[in-house]
């Protein structure tokens, strides 16, 4: 089945409106967001997504977030959760490792696309 816009918009939307809160990873996290970062200062980032735009794909753009990571970590994959602590993950992108010997800041502007 082929969804027009609306209906990938209303997708876009819905995950948006769920998942706020980006995650940093040392391993894929599969489904359940297992290999989160901890140690440090680490902690989840919220952030906030622009409208949805674009006719396919679908598109929202999240705000830039800043996430302490601690010394001696590789992030290999970033994550959306629904909440700061716990919460429900709902999917991860596998990016280029980024090691911090010494720790660091990781910086990161999440987009949400469908269609």
């Amino acid at each position: 089945m082929t969804l027009n816009v609306n209906a990938l918009t209303i997708k876009v939307n819905a995950l948006a409106s769920a998942a706020t809160w980006i995650s940093a990873h040392t391993a894929d996290p599969g489904t359940t967001g297992a290999s989160e970062v901890t140690g440090g200062s680490y902690a989840r980032q919220q952030t906030t997504w622009d409208a949805a735009s674009g006719t396919g794909p679908v598109t929202r753009a999240g705000s830039q977030v800043t996430i302490p990571i601690p010394a001696g970590t590789t992030v290999t994959h970033i994550g959306l959760f629904t909440a700061s602590t716990a919460g429900t993950f709902e999917g991860l992108v596998d990016t280029t490792d980024e090691v911090f010997g010494s720790g660091g800041n990781l910086l990161v502007t999440p987009t949400l696309s469908d269609g």
